[in-house]
């Protein structure tokens, strides 16, 4: 049978993948991968090891999100891996999303599972909701022994994961359960890699520093960039900077509409010659790039058509200025477009929980 047109990705299948073949895979365009050698010894041992990406059900899914997860969610996969998307609607809850409305939370969540088929994430993939994992027998015993296990301290800094500063919890002590139960969903559900953008970093590194001490097993820890949020203005911060659906007009959000895309990416910070803290060229760097190469068309007397095939030679061009800001935009609403064209033929397909959630 051939696979509906928002599936085909592009990307080939290998039908043997090698050890060396299957950690560059894992480790591909991403920024940190927690250990190199644990992942190896990891693979090496054969089967299917257990691998998880979670995600607040809080709004409309953006760009970096998910183009960026999506496709190391199809490398895992064909790493041999057998992955779990956890929609994490308890989470969202103690987050304030939706106002604390949990059906809202879990109408978004069947939406996020909706954008992650229409990027092409393979079939295998399991979706799980934090209510499944909280009604399991000792889920909250194994809340108490991971918050007996750390010091209030230690869990405060991890605050950073649901988007929260430290003091946040002095005005609702159930934000300090929350590091608690990620580090416990990573326990209940056995996995060997864990995988986030490197916002989730801190959540990751309270596990693999609580694990010895529970006499629990050691994960890997894989984190990918943030993509930073249209307005731009540097990135000494990423997380503070990145991409966030809740500042719609500085966000591209699936499914976008094509002149929303264009409104948006012409509107958008990007400097002429500068390349740090320039989120049009982070979308072509973590996004675009690693799908294939960005052509620029351009007319002949500005140089004409170019094609660029790694972020290397587009920063070059784009820092010496032989290429001009509007161009470099043209060429990245252009290219996004196409990439967006299957999932928004998904959503045209199937579009009950996107109206779900949106109240259309």
């Amino acid at each position: 049978m051939t696979p509906p047109r928002w599936l085909n990705t592009g990307l080939p299948v290998r039908a043997r993948v090698s050890l060396e073949a299957k950690v560059d895979l894992v480790q591909r365009h991403t920024v940190e991968l927690v250990t190199d050698d644990e992942l190896r010894a990891l693979l090496a041992r054969g089967g299917r090891p257990k691998a998880y990406v979670g995600f607040e059900p809080s709004g409309m899914m953006q760009i970096g999100q998910g183009f960026v997860i999506a496709a190391k969610l199809r490398d895992l996969v064909e790493a041999g891996f057998d992955v779990t998307v956890l929609l994490a609607d308890w989470h969202a809850y103690i987050n304030d999303k939706f106002g604390g409305d949990l059906e809202r939370i879990q109408a978004c969540g069947r939406y996020f599972e909706d954008c992650f088929r229409a990027l092409g994430v393979p079939g295998s993939a399991r979706y799980v909701t934090a209510t499944d994992l909280v009604s399991t027998p000792d889920y909250w015993m194994d809340v108490i022994h991971v918050s007996k296990a750390a010091s209030v301290a230690r869990i405060r800094r991890a605050l950073t994961i649901m988007g929260r500063k430290e003091e946040d919890a002095d005005l609702d002590a159930s934000k300090l359960i929350y590091p608690a139960m990620q580090v416990t969903d990573i326990h209940r559900m056995d996995l060997d890699l864990v995988l986030g953008g490197l916002d989730q970093r801190h959540a990751h590194m309270l596990y693999r520093d609580l694990a010895p001490k529970l006499r629990w097993k050691m994960v890997v820890a894989l984190h990918t960039p943030l993509v930073g949020g249209l307005q731009g203005g540097g990135r000494m911060d990423p997380v503070e900077s990145k991409m966030s659906k809740s500042k719609p007009d500085t966000a591209i959000l699936l499914p976008e509409a094509p002149a929303e895309v264009e409104r948006k990416i012409e509107k958008a910070f990007c400097p002429a010659k500068e390349v740090e803290g320039n989120p049009i060229l982070e979308i072509a760097r973590y996004i675009l790039l690693p799908r294939g190469s960005l052509t620029v068309e351009r007319d002949a007397k500005f140089g004409g058509d170019v094609a660029y095939g790694s972020f290397e030679d587009l920063a070059r061009a784009y820092a010496a200025g032989g290429l001009h800001p509007k161009d470099l935009k043209d060429a990245v609403a252009r290219s996004l477009n196409e990439a967006l064209a299957p999932v928004r033929g998904y959503f045209d397909a199937h579009p009950e929980n996107l109206r779900a959630l949106v109240g259309g």
